[in-house]
């Protein structure tokens, strides 16, 4: 096989592991990764921080996370732009996670409100601006309906090691076109 069908068969083994999401092959599965691997998710902001994953190990709640939480990630393998030079490798595809949230959302919601008042440390003018943000959202979103598709794209740097090759790093990010979820104010 040339390393570009090896890649392939890598990420195929990635998509298998998230479309099954058996938990208690998530062991074998982390095997996929480099023990130095750097996963870097959606709600990745700082290295260590939230999802970004500096090993393998940490990385597993990742993964973890996404296969009992996230929904249903798809890969777009046919149209993978796949790379290499020597024995490092970088792919990049479009995928989606796809999700039904029903009218029970707004219970949620509502639970999480009541959880973030009395736990979170903002000023009360700050809660109010953020509940008011989610709630607008919840509302809105679910007024589009019930089955969520969220367009994602996925890269990843891969190297070949003895057992074959390896992700090295790998990113999920949303495209957006509003202000994006996360800022850094500088007076905060």
């Amino acid at each position: 096989m040339t390393p570009q069908q090896e890649i392939q068969a890598l990420l195929q083994a990635f998509q298998d592991g998230y479309i099954h999401r058996d938990v208690t092959r998530l062991d074998t599965f982390m095997k996929l990764f480099a023990p130095d691997a750097e996963v870097i998710g959606t709600n990745g902001a700082r290295p260590g921080v939230d999802e970004w994953y500096l090993d393998r190990d940490s990385a597993r709640e990742l993964v973890e996370g996404d296969w009992l939480y996230w929904g249903d990630l798809r890969l777009d393998l046919a149209s993978a732009s796949i790379h290499t030079v020597g024995d490092v490798g970088w792919v990049a595809a479009t995928a989606t996670v796809s999700r039904t949230i029903g009218e029970e959302n707004y219970a949620a919601f509502l639970k999480f409100v009541k959880d973030f008042i009395d736990q979170s440390p903002l000023s009360a003018e700050r809660k109010l601006h953020y509940i008011l943000r989610g709630g607008t959202n919840t509302v809105y979103e679910l007024r589009r309906g019930e089955k969520f598709i969220w367009p994602l794209r996925f890269t990843a740097v891969v190297v070949h090691q003895a057992d074959g090759w390896k992700f090295a790093q790998m990113n999920f990010s949303f495209p957006t076109t509003h202000f994006p979820d996360v800022r850094i104010v500088e007076n905060e």
